[in-house]
C-alpha cells in the first residue's frame, strides 16, 4: 500500500508519534526537575555551599527532554500527505519511535527525580554519597538513551 491506495488517515499515526515523543519525554524531564528541585531546596537550607554541586540531577533530567525533541523533529520532518507516499507502515513506525523515546524518557525522568531528591539530601549529610548518587543517575539517564537509540533505529526503517 503506497501512494494513492494508502488510507487517508495514515499521517495521523506519524503525528501521534511526534506528539508522544515530546509529551512523554518532557513530562519525565519535568518530574525529574521538580522532584530533584525540592531536594535541592531542602538541602540548601542546611548546606548552601552545595547548591551548584547538587544541580546535576536537574541537568540530567533536562537531557531527557532533548531526546524526545530530537525524535519529534526527525519524525515531524518525515510526515507527509498520503499522496506524497506516506503509508500506514511509515505511520506505525513513526508512532512506535515516538512511543519508544517518550515512555523511556518518562521512566528515566521518574528515576532521576527520585534518585536526585534522595541523593542531594543524603549528600548534604554525608558527602561521600555524591559519587554513588552520580553513578545511579547515570544508570537512570541511560534508560532514556536506550529509548532514543530504538527510536532512531525505527525511524530509519
Amino acid at each position: 500500500m503506497s501512494g494513492e491506495d494508502a488510507p487517508y488517515y495514515s499521517p495521523f499515526f506519524g503525528v501521534m508519534g511526534v506528539a508522544s515523543a515530546i509529551i512523554f519525554s518532557a513530562l519525565g524531564a519535568a518530574y525529574g526537575t521538580a522532584k530533584s528541585g525540592t531536594g535541592i531546596a531542602a538541602m540548601s537550607v542546611m548546606r548552601p555551599e552545595l547548591i551548584m554541586k547538587s544541580i546535576i540531577p536537574v541537568v540530567m533530567a533536562g537531557i531527557i527532554a532533548i531526546y524526545g525533541l530530537v525524535v519529534a523533529v526527525l519524525v515531524a520532518g518525515e510526515v507527509k500527505e498520503v499522496k506524497e507516499g506516506y503509508n500506514l507502515y511509515k505511520g506505525f513506525m513513526h508512532l512506535g519511535a515516538g512511543l519508544a523515546v517518550g515512555f523511556s524518557g518518562l521512566a528515566a525522568g521518574f528515576a532521576i527525580g527520585i534518585v536526585g531528591d534522595a541523593g542531594v539530601r543524603g549528600t548534604a549529610q554525608q558527602p561521600r554519597l555524591f559519587v554513588g548518587m552520580i553513578l545511579i543517575l547515570i544508570f537512570a539517564e541511560v534508560l532514556g538513551l536506550y529509548g532514543l537509540i530504538v527510536a532512531i533505529y525505527m525511524f530509519s526503517k
